[in-house]
């Protein structure tokens, strides 16, 4: 009698091999290369350089930066940690984070993260602020759908999720404009410096196709 063959197991030298092949390889984000992308309205979003520190220091005096991030800038020396471990992640395929700056200026608008990457799964998780001065602008959810677009068509990710308090509307306004379906609530799944807060949860799956917050004639976010 012949012997069925052995179903293909992957990631054979792990303690528990998969049936199924990860989402993303393992190396090939490393490999492509952290991208710059073009998010409309003369905003990109860039790779942090050491310079930005004072743009993080003055970026976290603002109360709300402090209140939705729970964190605060001391020094510059602490920003520039920071930004160094920022630039260090991408590499590690474990986050990625960027600036988003003004393309002529250089003026720093506003931070983006794509964190906890799963390659596995193929999924990630969004977090986003902007300066106070850059507000009502529409730059957030334009960068939010430029990084979201680029992470789910280039970048293989499957799924990306956004969670913000439920006592931030601003920031579901964003993640709705950028595309985010809303899906639920996470009952007290976050500590701020005022108790714990319930989550709202949204998320972008690649089957969604691209997103439409981008200005009509604006480039395409795609990475350089």
């Amino acid at each position: 009698m012949t012997p069925k063959p052995k179903p293909k197991r992957f990631g054979e030298g792990d303690a528990v091999p998969s049936l199924v092949p990860p989402a993303i390889a393992a190396g090939s984000l490393a490999a492509l290369g952290q991208p710059t992308l073009e998010a409309g309205g003369g905003a990109l979003l860039r790779p942090w350089l050491i310079s930005d520190a004072g743009g993080v220091v003055e970026a976290f005096r603002d109360p709300a930066i402090q209140r939705w991030h729970v964190r605060g800038a001391d020094s510059l020396e602490e920003a520039q940690g920071w930004i160094r471990r920022w630039q260090s992640t991408w590499e590690d395929e474990t986050e990625g984070h960027w600036a988003v700056a003004g393309a002529e200026s250089g003026a720093l608008l506003g931070r983006l993260s794509l964190k906890a990457w799963n390659l596995t799964d193929g999924t990630a998780e969004v977090a986003y602020w902007t300066v106070p001065a850059a507000r009502g602008t529409g730059v957030c959810p334009r960068a939010v759908t430029a990084l979201a677009d680029w992470a789910l068509d280039e970048g293989r990710f499957h799924r990306l999720e956004l969670a913000h308090s439920t006592a931030n509307p601003a920031s579901c306004r964003a993640a709705v404009k950028a595309g985010f379906t809303e899906e639920g609530v996470r009952r007290g799944a976050a500590l701020h410096a005022d108790g714990w807060h319930d989550m709202h949860l949204h998320a972008r799956l690649a089957q969604d196709g691209r997103g439409s917050c981008r200005p009509a004639g604006s480039a395409s976010p795609a990475g350089d």
